[in-house]
């Protein structure tokens, strides 16, 4: 297989979890008129990736016709219930059966306030310092979405819900922080949802 160019990247968006503080699925809350895993998707697709891998797998039937028409590949992670990471090991596996990239950018679809912008900034940090990650920063934590170089996590061990938060530890500085503030408002509760809504970001639950 070629070497990958220089900044080729797949976009890895992670949406297997089962909502289950929630009782209903999160991907399919609205923003302007889009479930949030199109919207996500259409997103991430906007960077320009050489893949897109979508991670399914509560509700994967439900949600699968959601992603219609979308140049993306749906990676089926029969142990969701592990948590984020078995659904970042699934989706690293699968990155070799496609043409070789640099870096992945990996974001979730429960961030209402995440927009292309951020994306593109995360992308121009990583490519102004290639060998760390580019990291989202809001609330005093690193989080999603980042961008990490292929070298970075490669060998790194992926379980529970911590695999990313442990791999960028394990990185020891190699990362580069890209504050944005609204990104720490994520949907894993009800109240959560309904804070979204006064801020505009969703549509109520149907």
């Amino acid at each position: 297989m070629p070497p990958a160019e220089p900044h080729a990247h797949a976009a890895l968006v992670l949406a297997a979890g089962g909502s289950s503080r929630l009782g209903y699925a999160k991907q399919a809350l609205r923003r302007d008129g889009k479930t949030l895993l199109r919207r996500t998707v259409r997103l991430a697709l906007h960077t320009r990736p050489a893949r897109c891998l979508v991670a399914l797998g509560a509700r994967a039937p439900d949600l699968a016709p959601l992603l219609d028409g979308l140049p993306a590949e749906i990676v089926h992670n029969p142990r969701w219930r592990d948590g984020m990471g078995s659904s970042l090991d699934c989706l690293r596996r699968a990155l070799p059966e496609g043409p070789p990239v640099s870096h992945s950018l990996i974001l979730g679809c429960d961030q209402p306030a995440l927009d292309e912008a951020h994306l593109a900034a995360l992308l121009a940090a990583s490519r102004c310092t290639p060998d760390q990650a580019a990291v989202s920063t809001y609330g005093g934590t690193r989080g999603l979405p980042v961008v990490v170089p292929q070298g970075l996590w490669a060998a790194h061990p992926l379980q529970g819900d911590r695999g990313l938060r442990d791999m960028l530890a394990a990185a020891r500085g190699q990362w580069v922080a890209v504050p944005r503030p609204d990104l720490a408002h994520d949907l894993d509760t009800p109240a959560d949802v309904d804070a979204a809504v006064r801020r505009g970001w969703i549509g109520p639950p149907a």
